[in-house]
């Protein structure tokens, strides 16, 4: 069957979106040209243009996709809300590893080329983690009221977790001496941790001498 316009069209650009993260993550925003990004994918210049007119549309385009994949995944993992607290936010922090596992580019680059995006972009993304965010202050805060969480503050502890874990791609390597299940398991031990012990709802009082 012979290929399309719109179907090349889609594939090129999966190409250079592809092309765009790798090259992204190994030299920076600042250092990579969109001439040596053709290069890559065996494009002209010219025609990446087509696709992408800035560098800065392809960053954005980069980032919003990774924010929006990622809140979409977890709307459709997000546990119930009857579910106890520390059992969502012990789901969470599987969810979010998993989800990573091989996209560890697209998380490098969500949060170390945030820096590099012009303040209306950066706004639009920053309003796509913020919302992120939120699911897990939201958890958080449940703990809080069933009493079994008792961080100090729900947002830095959210934020703190959530950055815990984007720290994973820094040191992970798959012919490393820790599998990833045993990974998971360790940060869901971590996080639950972060969030302050369990506490039972009732504390007996102590018997007068």
């Amino acid at each position: 069957m012979a290929r399309t316009t719109g179907s090349d069209g889609t594939r090129t650009k999966t190409a250079i979106r592809a092309a765009a993260t790798r090259l992204f993550a190994r030299y920076g925003y600042e250092a990579l040209s969109m001439r040596r990004l053709a290069e890559e994918i065996d494009l002209g210049a010219a025609a990446l243009y087509r696709y992408f007119p800035t560098k800065q549309a392809i960053l954005f385009d980069l980032l919003k996709t990774h924010m929006d994949q990622l809140l979409a995944a977890w709307d459709a993992k997000r546990p119930p809300d009857r579910i106890p607290a520390r059992e969502r936010l012990n789901a969470f922090a599987e969810f979010h590893i998993r989800h990573h596992w091989d996209r560890n580019d697209s998380l490098f680059l969500s949060y170390m080329e945030l820096r590099s995006l012009t303040p209306d972009n950066f706004a639009q993304i920053e309003d796509l983690r913020r919302a992120y965010e939120n699911e897990v202050v939201t958890i958080i805060s449940d703990g809080i009221e069933e009493g079994s969480l008792r961080p100090q503050n729900a947002r830095v502890t959210a934020r703190a977790v959530i950055a815990l874990m984007n720290g994973l791609p820094a040191w992970y390597r798959e012919d490393g001496p820790i599998s990833p299940p045993e990974i998971e398991k360790l940060y869901q031990q971590m996080v639950s941790g972060a969030a302050g012990p369990d506490i039972p709802k009732e504390i007996p009082c102590s018997t007068p001498a």
